[in-house]
């Protein structure tokens, strides 16, 4: 009997058990740096419903919006991934499953999707072409054959320069997410598909004078359009001309790097890496001809600090506080740390396999 008794009292006990162990588990206390994480990314991720909300309503009610209406909600999604990363390295067990961005998921809670489909979806609003701008029925098959006619100008055979004409198609989605014509909610210099400066633009234009006629015998038939697009944009701001706006774009920053293509196609077999490559052109010119230059592309390294706080406002180790501590990096892990571009180029190789 007594026997019964305690194997009874001992069932009792291992049934609390059960049932309390993983509560007690769930209930553990966070460290004070689990808890600060916590908090910081509460906070994050208030200020940017608060500011998505502000933004909405300020449209909808036909407000007038603040000067560089984007730069506050850019920033308060850098400070939700940013706090996030902080979360996930302070409590890995936070890390949660895939989201449709292609972000990895230590930097993004998946279930926030349906904020950043409505940042983007203001940013579309703000951005919206003025009522002059001259668009264009053909924009990404404009953006692939003055990449390839460039290309061909400086002298590229027929294969590196279609590399030229998906290259450039990448760097269009980079700039406006395949969007012609868009303004800049957080600047108000840089403008058009290309989103080029006032003297960007200029020098563009100087620099294509000069392949002019190379262009016109290798191609007539693109050189025909350009002297039409060329006569339609005079007397506006030709950045909102969707042609001389990439072709001004194309030449101010990228078009001398063409010949290098050849060695580029070879250390960085991946059309991705490749559009990587050229958006550093746009993004820290010095540093990525540098690189080039070398012969060592991969290592070679930037330490240089103002050259890490561009590529952290644009996006690149910009978010966490290990990623923003970095001193110095080497081009394999710059391109590594280009994700937020990856899904932008995904969309850019589908359309140049559409295209093709």
């Amino acid at each position: 009997m007594g026997q019964r008794c305690r194997a009874a009292a001992a069932a009792a006990v291992l049934g609390l058990l059960l049932l309390t162990t993983p509560a007690a588990s769930r209930a553990q206390p966070l460290t004070s740096t689990q808890a600060d994480a916590q908090a910081a990314y509460d906070r994050a991720l208030a200020d940017f419903k608060s500011i998505l909300a502000e933004r909405r309503r300020q449209i909808e009610t036909r407000q007038p919006l603040p000067n560089l209406p984007g730069q506050a909600l850019y920033l308060a999604r850098v400070a939700v991934i940013s706090t996030y990363k902080d979360l996930t390295d302070a409590m890995p067990s936070r890390i949660g499953k895939p989201n449709k961005f292609g972000i990895p998921p230590a930097y993004f809670d998946a279930a926030i999707e349906p904020l950043v489909d409505e940042y983007a979806d203001i940013f579309d609003i703000m951005e919206a072409p003025p009522e002059d701008a001259q668009n264009s029925a053909t924009p990404f098959k404009d953006v692939i054959d003055l990449g390839t006619a460039i290309a061909r100008a400086k002298g590229l055979a027929s294969k590196d320069a279609e590399a030229a004409g998906r290259i450039s198609l990448g760097l269009f989605y980079a700039e406006t997410n395949g969007k012609q014509n868009v303004r800049n909610a957080r600047s108000n210099t840089y403008m058009g598909s290309f989103q080029t400066g006032p003297s960007e633009d200029r020098n563009g234009q100087r620099k294509w004078a000069a392949i002019k006629g190379t262009i016109a015998t290798l191609d007539p038939a693109l050189s025909a359009r350009d002297d039409k697009e060329e006569a339609r944009s005079r007397g506006t701001d030709r950045r909102f001309n969707h042609w001389t706006n990439v072709r001004d774009g194309l030449m101010n920053a990228h078009a001398d790097l063409f010949r290098e293509i050849p060695t580029i196609v070879k250390t960085l077999p991946d059309p991705i890496d490749q559009m990587k490559l050229f958006e550093l052109i746009q993004i820290v010119p010095t540093p990525t001809r540098s690189a080039l230059s070398s012969g060592d592309l991969l290592n070679y390294r930037v330490s240089n600090p103002t050259i890490m706080k561009h590529l952290r406002n644009n996006s690149i180790f910009a978010f966490g506080k290990t990623d923003r501590a970095r001193s110095s990096a080497s081009f394999r892990e710059i391109l590594g740390a280009m994700w937020p571009f990856k899904r932008k180029f995904e969309k850019a190789m589908v359309k140049y396999a559409e295209i093709k």
